[in-house]
């Protein structure tokens, strides 16, 4: 029985482009001796195997000929090898070859309007078994990003700007749904036939088109790199303060306990696809609705004491904008959507989950907010928890909220790592590094003690940077702003510009101004609270 192997990151960065007619798709029977071409040479199209669809991402698109079954290993001979060429003359690997009297006999297998590109002469690694996600694991992983640890503080948003912020709340849920649909359209383009055909494959991508190949990769992978580090960073650092403050009267420094949180996520470096993360994030909500249900069902407990009357249309003009900041940033899942859209199955329910993640998200952020503010009116706190007045009770919120930080690390962490293998370790032809992953699809030994230098590297940055909470509302209101709000909207309007409407462009206008302001204000805010706290710890005084 043939053995069939889906192509490396080498060819799912190499997606649709210009159309041409009489070209093939090759397949490989067997693969050997860590990326040889050998074996039948049986011709198949690809679509077959899953990867996409070849073009010239590195490697020359080559019209006609046909690819012929047939042996060899070594120099191509024999019929097809316009479709699978040679290696260069004395490399001692051969390409695909056909079988024949060399003048094209053997029958083409074509398919109008695919492209075929020139294969190189071995393939990276084998292509790891991924899984495919569906729909509900998909919305699984936005909804532990959008309905995280923000939602916290958004009863005090409701102190500041009233009916605003609940408005805000549900605004905002709309606006972060359209930004992260025409991002995932961006990946887009149609045919001659006007089929909607998926020619880009990442974030980076999208912005290579739009900035150029150096430019756009360098800002993207940067931003994103910076953005889901200090995530990961975030929760470590809020699963040690939330369990010193549960445990107040244990010998546990903060530190300890955020190097104690940081053990249960080692096994991280094990995980190799998505699948295995949407099922980490199915928990994360079920630990997400405990708490709710905890808070909730003690709000309903004094719900005679509920203030209606303190809920006003009232805006604290200094204090709401960064009520706006938190309410904004509390949705943003836009980094992570390119790749969740393209390990789904039926990338045709995308839509759909975007809009029911955001919809539910919208209503129950706003009922939580609304129903918190009536319990405790103009004493709410910050974070909502600060407000549970029974010291047990709030221990046992607080390690629901600790399980829920460590559920939520995967997510950015697989992203991180993702990240890192694609630029730095795809094999010495592409990239500096080999590749993470043997012949056989495993992760080598080394490349999991990469993974865990990674979680190791955020417990370290959670433990010595000063003020990380703070430093991370200042860089992250540059990048989360780019990212979810600028860029989309941008490469919207770059991309397709002809084929929206003028609505959509001022829309599109609307959107990035409303980013540009929210992350303005957060890097203001966040810089005077830097300010503030070095001070501080200098032995300044705030007042002079």
């Amino acid at each position: 029985m043939a053995w069939r192997w889906k192509l490396t990151e080498l060819t799912r960065r190499m997606v649709s482009g210009p159309t041409e007619e009489n070209v093939n798709f090759v397949h490989f029977d067997n693969l050997e001796d860590g990326g040889k071409y050998q074996g039948t040479g049986e011709v198949v199209c690809l679509e077959e195997l899953g990867p996409q669809k070849l073009n010239n991402g590195g490697l020359q698109p080559q019209e006609g000929g046909a690819a012929g079954a047939g042996t060899g290993a070594g120099t191509s001979t024999g019929a097809g090898a316009s479709a699978a060429t040679a290696p260069p003359e004395g490399s001692g690997e051969g390409a695909v070859v056909g079988e024949g009297a060399g003048d094209g006999d053997s029958e083409p297998l074509t398919r109008p309007g695919e492209v075929v590109a020139e294969l190189p002469k071995r393939i990276i690694n084998p292509e790891v078994h991924k899984p495919k996600i569906t729909a509900w694991d998909a919305g699984w992983n936005v909804t532990t990003v959008i309905q995280g640890m923000f939602v916290l503080s958004l009863p005090y948003s409701v102190v500041h700007g009233g009916y605003w912020s609940i408005l805000a709340i549900i605004f905002v849920a709309y606006v972060c749904a359209y930004t992260s649909k025409v991002l995932v359209q961006c990946l887009y383009e149609e045919n001659e036939k006007g089929e909607r055909i998926r020619v880009r494959d990442s974030y980076v991508e999208i912005a290579q088109a739009v900035w150029g190949e150096k430019t756009g990769s360098r800002i993207i992978n940067v931003a994103q790199f910076i953005e889901l580090t200090m995530i990961c960073i975030l929760y470590i650092v809020v699963s040690g303060n939330l369990l010193v403050n549960s445990f107040p009267h244990w010998p546990i420094p903060e530190q300890g306990w955020s190097i104690i949180s940081t053990a249960f996520l080692v096994p991280c470096a094990f995980l190799r696809h998505l699948k295995g993360v949407s099922r980490i994030s199915f928990y994360c909500t079920i630990v997400h609705l405990l708490i709710n249900a905890c808070i909730i069902g003690y709000c309903f407990s004094r719900a005679p004491q509920w203030a209606w009357d303190h809920v006003t249309f009232y805006i604290n003009v200094k204090m709401f904008p960064v009520s706006l900041g938190v309410i904004v940033f509390s949705y943003t899942s836009q980094i992570f959507l390119p790749s969740l859209e393209g390990n789904m199955e039926n990338r045709s329910n995308f839509i759909t989950m975007v809009n029911w993640t955001h919809i539910t998200a919208g209503i129950f952020k706003s009922i939580f907010a609304y129903i918190c503010f009536l319990t405790w009116a103009e004493t709410t706190q910050e974070v909502i928890t600060d407000n549970l007045p029974n010291a047990a009770f709030r221990a046992l919120v607080n390690v629901l909220l600790t399980a829920k930080a460590l559920l939520s690390y995967p997510l950015p962490y697989y992203q991180a790592v993702e990240l890192i293998e694609r630029d730095f370790f795809q094999g010495h032809d592409l990239t500096r590094f080999p590749s993470c992953y043997a012949t056989d699809g495993m992760l080598k030994v080394w490349a999991l003690g990469v993974r865990c230098l990674l979680v190791v590297g955020t417990l370290l940055m959670a433990v010595y940077i000063p003020h990380f909470a703070l430093l991370m509302g200042f860089i992250g209101s540059f990048t989360g702003t780019l990212l979810s709000f600028v860029c989309p909207c941008w490469f919207h309007m770059k991309l397709k510009w002809d084929q929206i409407s003028w609505k959509i462009r001022i829309w599109d206008c609307i959107v990035i101004a409303l980013g540009t302001t929210c992350g303005l204000i957060g890097i203001y805010y966040s810089l005077e609270g830097l300010i503030e706290k070095f001070r501080h710890d200098l032995g300044y005084d705030l007042n002079d």
